[in-house]
């Protein structure tokens, strides 16, 4: 199976950002139109984007509304949006404004009732976000660890019609210290839907380990990229081509 890849973009202020390890302090600006990046990743001939509107993460609502706009406007790919979405009517205005997929990550902690909801209504296009540090889940914008096991999370949600996991190790983010490839692949063979792995890609080696990874473990499907693309750490053509 051939891995997906998922270039970042991170929104803060309408601006196209990096953060470490979730530090909304720690944001390094990479650049200021999100549409021209979203179609640049596009023409370098990544599959879909990953967005997430941070503001609305610690928010509770979407904050950055026109930047997604801008986003969606610019690419003809599919773009999966997180960060502030927390009920069926944002999930599905933004559905219908033309995201293809919706990413539920606070709301799914702690009201797994919507993401059952939401993936009836829209099948296939739910996708549960879990952020962990040390293993449990965190939310509101990382400012919160749970007692949840992030395992535990995936396990529940995994029949509730969703189409992906995405498994974020916040001690990772943007730190250019390599996927937590052990943890990761440990949650996707406990489940039964694919699994995107997020937090530390640092370059072309953490890429070709989790194609390794996915041949033995059959729901590791790709990997979201961020900081290791903007810092040119990174070829994209060579990322690719190791999928």
């Amino acid at each position: 199976m051939t891995l997906t890849l998922y270039p970042a973009i991170d929104l803060k202020d309408g601006a196209c950002v990096r953060l470490k390890r979730g530090e909304m302090d720690q944001a390094t600006i990479y650049a200021d139109d999100p549409g021209a990046q979203a179609a640049a990743w596009e023409a370098l001939g990544f599959a879909w984007i990953h967005v997430v509107d941070l503001n609305g993460a610690f928010a509770g609502k979407p904050v950055n509304a026109e930047a997604v706009r801008a986003i969606l406007a610019a690419v003809t790919i599919p773009v999966q949006l997180g960060g502030g979405i927390r009920d069926l009517n944002g999930i599905e205005t933004w559905l219908n404004a033309g995201v293809t997929r919706v990413i539920l990550g606070s709301a799914a902690a702690k009201n797994p009732a919507l993401v059952r909801e939401a993936g009836a209504k829209f099948p296939g296009r739910i996708v549960v976000g879990i952020d962990a540090r040390g293993g449990m889940v965190a939310t509101e914008g990382w400012a919160e660890t749970s007692d949840l096991a992030a395992t535990e999370l995936a396990m529940r949600l995994q029949d509730a019609g969703i189409s992906a996991i995405i498994y974020t190790d916040i001690a990772r983010d943007g730190m250019l210290s390599g996927l937590n490839l052990n943890e990761t692949a440990a949650l996707a063979a406990r489940v039964s839907v694919p699994v995107i792995a997020s937090g530390g890609v640092a370059d072309i080696a953490d890429i070709v380990a989790l194609k390794a990874a996915s041949r033995t473990t059959r729901n590791l499907s790709g990997a979201i990229i961020g900081r290791a693309l903007y810092d040119g750490r990174l070829n994209a053509t060579e990322a690719l081509a190791a999928c």
